[in-house]
């Protein structure tokens, strides 16, 4: 007899399924680990923390073209829609367009479901007339909205270049997702970061002070809590890239010396200066995004750019 409910034996199930998966990217040849695991309470802060250093610069680009973006997008809608924040993080970039859209609903969206509460709480006080839910989702993996979790027409909000994560094909399958639990009436606001300069963009991923090595290194710590390994954080060093021939930025993680990880069931060996590879951000030019969204499934309405022509906002309709 199990005295589990069905719910609890399906969580379970997840997470042993989620442990497995960690694990066969630790033994692959190279190592790799995926990028959502950056994002448990200490590392969504240190995220937020990175958006303030001087080299950053996405961030500080996107809030000079959100409001221009947000006057439009109102224009053409009107009052009364429901904002869906994809990866909603601390709600801040929401936070900041929401009197301008005068959006009836919020639904902020992320895989830490204890932050993304948190921050929903702190930011409620100061939108009175908006009524607000925060809901846990892998966006890595199919997810689905219900009509009930937001009602009304939706603006799928999905800013920071987060799109630059995924791989061309992951990036379209993930925004047919979108296109998919949009509804016909949906649009989607999306960041896109742009092809630069080589030094501005390692930079932006590397910064002086050391928070974004802090951030990458911190993925272990969350690693040793759900997967059962042994990683010493400071045994590892930073390292971002710009890889021109794919045009993106890659993050890894390279062993100080030799390593022994252990886990339940295996170990491995890293050699002196063997990476593991965490992240990729994807950079595109404006047409190659375009194209993207179009194979989704959208149909591009409006974009807006800073000044430097560094970062877009995409307005896309479902076509």
């Amino acid at each position: 007899m199990n005295d589990s409910s069905p719910g609890e034996i399906v969580a379970a199930a997840t997470a042993d399924a989620e442990v497995r998966e960690i694990l066969r990217s630790l033994e692959a040849q190279p190592a790799s680990i995926a990028p959502k695991y950056f994002y448990d309470r200490l590392g969504s802060a240190l995220f937020s923390a990175i958006c303030e250093t001087p080299e950053y610069y996405p961030t500080r680009t996107e809030a000079g073209i959100l409001p221009v973006a947000a006057e439009a997008i109102r224009e053409r809608i009107g009052r009364g829609v429901t904002l869906v924040d994809l990866g909603a993080g601390d709600c801040r970039k929401a936070d900041a367009i929401m009197p301008v859209l005068d959006c009836a609903r919020y639904v902020a969206i992320d895989i830490s479901i204890g932050f993304v509460r948190d921050a929903v709480a702190a930011i409620g006080p100061r939108h009175p007339g908006v009524t607000m839910t925060a809901l846990g989702r892998d966006l890595a993996r199919d997810w689905t909205l219900e009509r009930d979790e937001a009602p009304g027409p939706r603006l799928l909000f999905y800013p920071g270049s987060s799109i630059g994560n995924f791989t061309p094909e992951r990036a379209i399958a993930f925004l047919r997702r979108a296109r998919s639990n949009a509804g016909d009436d949906g649009k989607l606001l999306i960041g896109v970061d742009l092809v630069k300069d080589r030094q501005v963009l390692e930079a932006a991923y590397d910064d002086r002070l050391g928070v974004t090595a802090a951030f990458n290194r911190n993925v272990l710590n969350h690693l040793n809590r759900i997967a059962g390994t042994d990683f010493d954080p400071l045994g590892w060093r930073h390292v971002a890239l710009f890889n021109e021939e794919l045009s993106r930025i890659e993050m890894h993680l390279a062993a100080c010396g030799e390593q022994r990880v252990s886990w339940p069931g295996g170990r491995r060996r890293f050699g002196d200066g063997e990476r593991i590879h965490t992240e990729n951000s994807y950079k595109y030019t404006p047409a190659r995004f375009a194209a993207i969204l179009a194979e989704a499934g959208w149909r591009v309405s409006d974009r807006w750019f800073d000044e430097n022509r560094w970062f877009a906002m995409f307005l896309a309709e479902a076509a």
